[in-house]
Order: C-alpha cells, then structure tokens, then sequence
C-alpha cells in the first residue's frame, strides 16, 4: 500500500493505492512547510488523515507540495513519520515535479504550471533538470491568472479595449480606480485579488481583444520560460493547473505561434501520478 499527496496552500488531496490500484481519496487542509511547523504538520496528519486511513502502516509515501524545498523537506518527513509507519520510501518534492511526472510519466518532457502562479521546467524522466524562475507575479508569472488579471485591470484603467469591454468589467465589479489601488499596493495576497478576474475574461474570450490579451498573455510564457530548454521545439509541452485547463484554445493558438507541440492538459495531477507510481502510465 502507498500512500500519494498533491498539496497546496489552502487543501490537500491524498490517494491510497494498492495493488495499483486507488482504493481510497482523502482531503485535508493544505500543507506549506514556509508557514507551518512541524508541529501544525503532524497534528493536521493525526487528526484529519490518519483516522482516515484503513491502516497506518504504509509501504510508500510520495508527497508533494507546495513550498517543499530542499531545505524544507526534513520538516515534511519528520511530520509524516510521527504517525505513520513507513517501511519503505518517504519522498517529499515540489508541486513542480508532482506536474512534471503527471503530464510526462518516464519520458522527458517540458512541464509547465499555469494557476494562480506559473511555473515551468525540463523534466528527463524522473527528475527535474533546470527550472526557470517563475519569480512571481511583479517580475514573472507570464500566462498566470494574476498577470492576466492584472493586465485585464491595467488595461480597463488605461483605456487600451474596446469600451463596451471597460463598460462590462465596470458594471459587473463596481470598483473605482482607488479601491483597485489600494487592494494591489496595500492589501494582503494582491495576486488572488487580480486572479479574481479570470472568470470576466472567461466570460469574454470570444471578444477579438480579450482573446489577443489571453493568446498573449500565454505567448510571453512561453517566450520568457519554455524556449529557455534546451530541445523545446523537439519535446511536448505539458500544462497543470485551472487557467490551462480553462483556456485550451487560446494556449493552443500561442503554442502553435511559437512552433511548439502541445503534450498533455490537465487540472490537477493526481491520476497521472498514480499512474507513474504503479508503472501504467
């Protein structure tokens, strides 16, 4: 029996496999070694999972997450091994390489996060190679749902679409220009505040200038990250995350813009993992 996590800040998805096959989904309140300790850890494991789980006795476990690095992982596999019993492995990576193995199984491939954030990076099989800095959304995050919030907010303020466009976004969100301001420069978590406006640009991907803003949005992605790889026009290319999975088209127009060749789409990682972990996929 082994044991798979896909983590993130806010929830925690967990699968038990046997036999490979999943025999048992859990949830559980996210999981990010930056902002937890040990403790919160352990005791969010004890009192959610574990009462769960058919035994605590598990041959693997393979966790990944959010915030998990390098020097991050003692925390995550100290939490785990307080109350379970693991004979076997205890892997603890990041939510890059949960995507990577996911979308790419054994074979190398280009892996590529498109969320809240974005993320990318070349993959050869089993681990990760290089990893371009996504450095977040003030100085990256291309193709992110807060960068294409944030230039939908940009360019509604500026005048730059059509005005039945900057009219609509108006009237469904009734903000003036000082309310924006001030939840971008002094609130807390500004960057799902403009992620917050990928559903107008959903509504509106068939105006001629919301989908250039999107196609865009996603070319300068894969301008400033993917090409960075060596072989990118030779590889597929994988995406994870919600604004992928939502804006297939657009992505595909910016991948074929840029002469790459789309691999696999996905929402969140889970099957693909279980596949690479019992050998099927």
């Amino acid at each position: 029996m082994i044991l798979l996590a896909d983590s993130g800040s806010t929830k925690t998805d967990w699968c038990v496999v046997d036999n490979g096959q999943a025999v048992l989904t859990i949830k559980t309140k996210g999981t990010n070694p930056f902002f937890q300790t040990e403790e919160e850890i352990a005791q969010e494991i004890n009192s959610a999972l574990v009462p769960e789980l058919p035994s605590t006795d598990i041959e693997d476990v393979f966790f990944y997450g959010a915030g998990c690095t390098p020097e991050k992982l003692p925390i995550l596999e100290a939490a785990l091994r307080k109350h379970l019993h693991i004979t076997g492995r205890c892997e603890v990576a990041t939510d890059m390489l949960a995507a990577a193995r996911s979308l790419c199984g054994h074979r190398p491939g280009i892996a590529c996060i498109l969320g809240t954030g974005s993320n990318s990076c070349a993959y050869d099989g089993e681990k990760i190679i290089k990893n371009v800095s996504p450095l977040g959304f003030i100085l990256g995050d291309e193709g992110s749902g807060a960068v294409l919030g944030k230039t939908l907010v940009g360019d509604v303020l500026k005048n730059q679409l059509p005005q039945d466009i900057v009219k609509a976004f108006h009237d469904e969100y009734q903000l003036t220009n000082a309310d924006i301001i001030d939840r971008v420069y002094r609130q807390k978590l500004p960057n799902r505040f403009l992620a917050g406006f990928v559903p107008f640009l959903a509504k509106h991907i068939d105006n001629a200038a919301v989908r250039q803003l999107v196609v865009d949005g996603f070319r300068r992605f894969l301008v400033r990250n993917v090409k960075q790889y060596d072989h990118w026009n030779q590889l597929l290319i994988g995406f994870n995350g919600s604004i992928a999975y939502y804006f297939r088209q657009p992505l595909e127009e910016a991948l074929k813009a840029e002469g790459m060749t789309l691999g696999k789409i996905i929402q969140a990682p889970m099957e693909g993992l279980i596949a690479y972990h019992t050998n099927q996929e």
